[in-house]
Order: structure tokens, then C-alpha cells, then sequence
């Protein structure tokens, strides 16, 4: 049974950097291309990191029933939504996938492709690290949005509470104190999980 191996954590937890790299190091991994109506960030590019699309394909989506797991957040620059579209990308009878996303869509993946078919993996950094990561990323931004970073930094403290972490079922963390010590825990974590399913 082929897996989605799903990684999560707090903004500024170094888990778009994992994510690149656990591609780079097991490139049998498919990837799916998440969507938001955000707007696109410096450096990002579209069909990337996200497809970067208007509020009016979001509907679509909706109207069609394609919608996996969408969440929205209400900030000071308007509504932003993040969402999982069903657009043909995915075929679990083939592929394995590494994906990223919240806690909140984690949940809904599992709703969607069953809880036996979604591995969990939890990045995690201390606050104090978190917010100077998070600082020195928006310092490079041509416009840098400081009220955004303040209001998402709480809000991951809220959506990633312990409470949160134990109701959906998150045991085991992948602490990111050393990048590299990470990041071969969470490869090992990965290639052990696919040879079960080789194996079986």
C-alpha cells in the first residue's frame, strides 16, 4: 500500500527546506502542488510552491466537489486560502507522495485516502529560534508584512497546541535543533516506512 507521507510544523520550523531535500534524497517521492489565493511571495514561483490562483477558482473547485482540505485565515491583507484540489495529480495504486501542509489538513487527507495511507511526519523548533528565523526571512521581502508574521507565529502556537498534537494523533517529533541530524532522522524515517510496504 503506497503511502502519503505528510509533513507538518510551525511556520519557521525549516520544513520547506526538509521538504526540498527529502525530494532531493528519495526523488521516487511524487509531490502534489498545493493551492492558495495568497499572493506570491518573492522568491516563490507559481506551480512550485503553490499554485497561485484567485478566489473564483477556488469555487470552482468547490462546485465541482474537488476540494480535499482547504483552510482559510482571516489576515489583516484579507482572506487567504490554502487548499488540496482532487486535479488528477495523485495515483496511490503507483506512487508514494510527500506532501506539506497543517494540522488541520493532515486530518482532512486522512478523511479523504484513509488513516492507513497517511504518515505523519512533525517538525519541530523551539519558539525563541523560531521567531528569529521567521525575522530574518521577512527582513528579505521588498515589502516586509511584520503584523502578518506576529499574527501567524501566535496563531501556530494555537493550531499546533499540545492538545491539537495528541487529538490528532502526532507521537513521534522530528526535532530540528541540528538541520542535517533532522533531516537524516526523517530520510530513515521514510525509506524504513517504504520498505515495510516493499516488504509486505
Amino acid at each position: 500500500m503506497n503511502k502519503i507521507f505528510y509533513i507538518m510544523g510551525k511556520s519557521s520550523s525549516g520544513k520547506d527546506t526538509m521538504y526540498k531535500k527529502i525530494l532531493e534524497e528519495i526523488p521516487e517521492l511524487k509531490t502534489v502542488t498545493l493551492y492558495t489565493t495568497r499572493p506570491i511571495r518573492e522568491g516563490e514561483n507559481d506551480g512550485v510552491e503553490y499554485f497561485f490562483v484567485e478566489e473564483e477558482k477556488f469555487q470552482e473547485f468547490q462546485e465541482m466537489d474537488k476540494i480535499i482540505e482547504a483552510r482559510s485565515y482571516d489576515t489583516i491583507y484579507g482572506v487567504w486560502t490554502y487548499f488540496t484540489a482532487d486535479d488528477g495529480q495523485m495515483d496511490l495504486n503507483k506512487y508514494h507522495y510527500l506532501i506539506m501542509g497543517t494540522l488541520e489538513s493532515y486530518q482532512e487527507m486522512k478523511r479523504y485516502f484513509g488513516e492507513e495511507r497517511v504518515e505523519p511526519i512533525y517538525i519541530e523548533v523551539e519558539d525563541g529560534v523560531r521567531l528569529e528565523r521567521a525575522l530574518k526571512r521577512e527582513r528579505m521581502q521588498k515589502e516586509p508584512k511584520y503584523n502578518e508574521l506576529c499574527r501567524r507565529f501566535l496563531a501556530d502556537s494555537e493550531d499546533f497546541s499540545e492538545v491539537n498534537l495528541e487529538k490528532v494523533g502526532i507521537q513521534r517529533r522530528f526535532q530540528n535543533i541540528d538541520f542535517q541530524t533532522c533531516l537524516n532522522e526523517v530520510i530513515e524515517f521514510i525509506k524504513e516506512k517504504m520498505c515495510v510496504i516493499l516488504d509486505s
